[in-house]
């Protein structure tokens, strides 16, 4: 198994960057400067003198350092005072803060060494140096890190010797001191002195991030010539090294780096190349596409996967004709992937040819629809609609495989000609319809079909088209044809099912009866009705009273007639499982008759559940008209139930009872 990728974190951007503290406050008046110096001076509260503090930090002078610095030494508001004096822009704040590295111990001696770096006090340097030698690591540290902040020659000294010696403890301290240097003495165009940093920091045994870190400034740093360092560690057996680089070239422009990264590619370990493939495809550059090419048709697999991926980022030059035929070139290997004889292969060649701008493979795709190879045919229609290709172009070829592909290829494009196509493509796709015998064929063109006119504003409008074609169509062909119409719904459509009912075919016949007993509206009620009361059909008859119970839910119905379709049905129940169908139905029937049936089923032990259910619902819809009755009927329900959800509803309706029934 290869080992897992090492993410190099370079720590240097958060060494660099600085938190920046804010606080949402009015900016007081100048003239209150008096006063909150008063303040600090008197034996205010704490949160008065903080308070006092924070905004003194606005609009502080000269005046205020001496009795904030008094604050220095104090535990609690020592953070206060510092931040208080660090925005002050008076020379006078460098001396307090200086002044009280000789008299502070512990915490705030931590603090006013931070506050000191804030400000890179330059006058710092030397009494800093020395607390580099402090016993107190959290001292030796923070005086690590204020030198860092000062950043010139001297604090860089101070800390490149005090590295040598340093005790484990404090060297990650004095490395962050050292990088805020060398990241400070390149960007004022001393890259010597960088350079001689970052190399110091390189040489470390330890910890990698600082090793990785220092390398990452030790290419940036030289610049051009840093290339040559970059290539060194490409061929580095340190995998952190080898990473770093890595992770450096992301950040450096130019051929040269493309030309570094590939140079020994087909020399490396294998996780090694999957690494600088990685980085080429983050880099984008199209000079890196041949190597990837290669990478791509031939070697340890984990490689070849990597290399893929890396071409669906490969870009020429946006607009261009060039840049497109970077892509042209990129997909045209993809789609030789395509075939690979490795399902992963293959499969990632797939997502990611896929992922490129359509131009780049679109003619690559209406050709392997144009192959006649049934696996390329497939995976041709599968990319057409993982980017929801819908161009008429897409539509009409689509079709036209459809006509004479091999079955899987066939009914994949019907399928996707209704999920890309407009309505004004179901002429062509009801041809396709008249055409199929076999029912894996029909039932492709049932999809598409369906989809066609759900997607029209008006899809009772194609009712007459059906309907025409039902009546010339092949037995075969009618089911398919039955449930459109009965996705499509409507008056007509209902008519047609309703006649084709008694097809002399049976299996017609059957059929629509299978779309009958799945109509969603009410005017189908009458014949479903029927049909459980007459069929033959011991399974037509069950379909039926479930479908007809179904319909009773349909909130277009009035109160009166769910009632009494409620009869109607319970009438003709003999198994327990149309029972609570049934009590489901009444569920939604605001009549006391309603609750009254419900109940009927609270002895059961096989309905009890449902009627509990079905008489709690009843109840909170009639509670306010009816709350002698419902009261009575909830109490039996409590007695009846251990579902807690069900008592606790009970229990709140019963209190709506109480109130109704005492107005």
């Amino acid at each position: 198994m290869l080992q897992p990728r090492i993410n190099i974190i370079l720590i240097i951007g958060l060494l660099v960057a600085s938190a920046v503290q804010s606080f949402a406050q009015t900016v007081p008046p100048k003239e209150d400067k008096a006063k909150l110096i008063a303040v600090l001076k008197s034996d205010a509260t704490h949160k008065e003198k903080a308070d006092a503090c924070r905004q003194l930090a606005i609009i502080g002078t000269k005046d205020a350092i001496a009795p904030l610095a008094e604050l220095l030494a104090d535990e609690k508001l020592s953070h206060m005072a510092r931040y208080a004096l660090e925005p002050i822009p008076d020379p006078a704040v460098d001396e307090a803060l200086r002044d009280a590295l000789g008299k502070l111990k512990g915490r705030p001696l931590v603090g006013v060494i931070g506050s000191i770096g804030v400000r890179c006090d330059a006058r710092a340097v030397r009494p800093l140096t020395k607390m580099l030698q402090e016993s107190d690591a959290e001292v030796a540290q923070a005086a690590a890190r204020a030198l860092g902040r000062i950043a010139n020659q001297r604090a860089t000294r101070a800390l490149q010797r005090a590295l040598r010696d340093a005790p484990g403890a404090n060297r990650l301290a004095i490395c962050e001191g050292l990088f805020r240097c060398a990241e400070a003495h390149a960007v004022q165009g001393r890259r010597e002195v960088a350079i001689e940093v970052y190399d110091q920091l390189r040489t470390l045994k330890e910890p990698h991030q600082v090793r990785g870190g220092a390398l990452r400034g030790a290419i940036l740093a030289r610049g051009k010539d840093g290339v040559a360092l970059l290539r060194e560690h490409l061929r580095s057996d340190d995998y952190i090294l080898f990473s770093a680089a890595c992770q450096t070239a992301l950040e450096l422009p130019g051929a040269e780096v493309t030309e570094a990264l590939t140079a020994e590619l087909n020399n490396l370990p294998a996780d090694n190349q999957i690494l600088v493939i990685q980085t080429l495809g983050k880099r984008g550059d199209a000079a890196a596409s041949s190597v990837l090419f290669a990478a791509a048709r031939g070697g340890a697999k984990p490689v070849r996967i990597a290399a893929i991926k890396a071409l669906g980022e490969i870009r020429g030059e946006s607009g261009t004709a060039a840049g497109l035929q970077v892509l042209r070139d990129c997909s045209s290997v993809l789609v030789e992937l395509l075939s690979d004889s490795d399902r992963e292969i293959s499969q990632t060649a797939q997502e990611t040819v896929g992922s490129l701008p359509c131009q780049a493979w679109y003619d690559h795709a209406l050709k392997m629809l144009d192959s006649g190879e049934s696996a390329r045919q497939l995976i041709a229609i599968e990319l057409i609609g993982r980017r929801r290709i819908t161009a008429p172009t897409s539509i009409a070829k689509l079709l036209e495989v459809a006509h004479d592909a091999e079955p899987k290829v066939r009914q994949a494009a019907i399928k996707m000609v209704g999920e890309l196509g407009q309505p004004s493509d179901l002429p062509q796709v009801l041809d396709l319809l008249r055409g199929f015998k076999e029912s894996q064929d029909l039932n492709a063109a049932e999809q598409a079909v369906a989809a066609l006119c759900i997607r029209d504003e008006n899809p009772q409008s194609y009712t007459s088209k059906l309907t025409a074609l039902l009546a010339q169509a092949r037995p075969q062909q009618k089911g398919t044809l039955l449930r459109i119409l009965g996705v499509i719904g409507g008056t007509d459509a209902l008519d047609a099912v309703r006649a084709a009912v008694n097809d002399a075919n049976g299996d017609v016949g059957a059929a629509a009866v299978r779309v009958l007993c799945g109509w969603k509206t009410p005017d189908a009620a009458p014949d479903l009705l029927a049909l459980a009361k007459t069929s033959p059909n011991s399974y037509q008859e069950t379909a039926a009273l479930r479908g007809y119970i179904g319909v009773i839910r349909d909130e277009s119905l009035p109160t009166d007639k769910k009632l009494a379709m409620c009869k109607e049905a319970a009438a003709l129940i003999r198994r327990n499982e149309e029972k609570k169908l049934l009590l489901g139905a009444l569920a939604t029937v605001p009549a006391l008759e309603a609750l009254s049936m419900a109940m009927e089923h609270l002895d059961d032990p096989a309905t009890k559940n449902e009627a509990c259910f079905a008489a709690v619902a009843i109840s909170d819809k009639i509670v306010q008209q009816k709350p002698a009755q419902v009261s009575e009927a909830l109490q039996k329900v409590m007695r009846a139930t251990d579902n807690r959800d069900v008592r606790r509803r009970a229990r709140t309706i019963l209190n709506k009872a109480k109130e109704a029934a005492g107005k």
